[in-house]
């Protein structure tokens, strides 16, 4: 995994370096040839070496052949940034085992791998179920701050529709109680970073499979947790992302109860006032 992953974060800076051509596929949603050229590596060089596993990815979907194997890729997280020359982006690639009673419940399988490489930096975050987290081959572990005026968190907003999305209360109310709020724009790379000790902290809402099968078992891995906003089980389809170093998991999921509830909330600052 870590091989195919470092072939295709090498592919995605030559893109990088010489500049590419921005499609768009939404209002806002980035589609580059890298996206494209990224997952057709990938998903090729998964096909020759386990011919008969399926494969979920950002751009072709699922390749379904019924296998207890199940790999969720996304070829370039972080589209956005890239298209616009910023440099935060990865390769992200998780593998899910579906034991045969799995498949028969209609359950999730386990994820016993994953893989997430930040080329601009040649950062390789790696995870192995019951074997902990690595980064570039040498153990990580999330941090050991306790509380949330101590913590720097990370979150994501949406490519478009923000109007929709309610993340910005959320922003506006755990900056407010916490060292401060970073958004780089790559879901998996944040994950990561909280693994490794950078973030304390991540949310995002609408997350998808191939967003965060890779991140989670990551900072799962390096002794952190992951759950819903309102503590109950993550999984890959929840479209709820909480994850943290674990101490200060029960402090966030209060700070989510009341932000739901519109408790306590400290109002927006508006611009007239500040004008004056």
């Amino acid at each position: 995994m870590s091989a195919i992953a470092r072939e295709a974060g090498a592919l995605l800076l030559q893109y990088f370096h010489q500049g590419l051509k921005i499609e768009y596929k939404g209002d806002a949603d980035l589609v580059t040839a890298a996206d494209r050229a990224s997952e057709a590596l990938i998903r090729e060089r998964i096909s020759k070496q386990f011919p008969s596993h399926d494969v979920l990815g950002e751009e072709q979907g699922l390749n379904d052949q019924g296998s207890d194997y199940r790999w969720y890729v996304d070829p370039l997280d972080g589209t956005t940034n890239f298209a616009h020359g910023y440099p935060v982006f990865c390769v992200s690639m998780a593998l899910e085992r579906r034991a045969p009673q799995d498949r028969l419940s209609g359950q999730q399988g386990r994820r016993i791998a994953g893989v997430v490489y930040d080329p601009t930096r040649d950062e390789l975050f790696t995870a192995e179920q019951g074997r902990g987290a690595h980064l570039n081959g040498e153990p990580i572990h999330v941090s050991k701050a306790g509380q949330l005026k101590e913590c720097l968190l990370a979150t994501g907003f949406p490519s478009h529709k923000r109007h929709k999305n309610p993340n910005i209360h959320f922003y506006h109310q755990i900056t407010l109680h916490t060292h401060g709020v970073r958004r780089p724009g790559s879901a998996a790379l944040d994950l990561c970073n909280v693994a490794s000790g950078r973030f304390d902290g991540f949310w995002e809402f609408n997350l998808n499979p191939w967003d965060t099968a890779a991140g989670v078992l990551i900072v799962e891995e390096a002794g952190g947790k992951v759950s819903r906003f309102d503590g109950s089980r993550f999984e890959l389809d929840s479209r709820e992302t909480l994850a943290s170093n674990g101490l200060v998991h029960d402090a966030l999921l209060r700070e989510f109860q009341e932000i739901f509830a519109g408790r306590g909330l400290d109002p927006l600052p508006e611009p007239s006032e500040y004008k004056r």
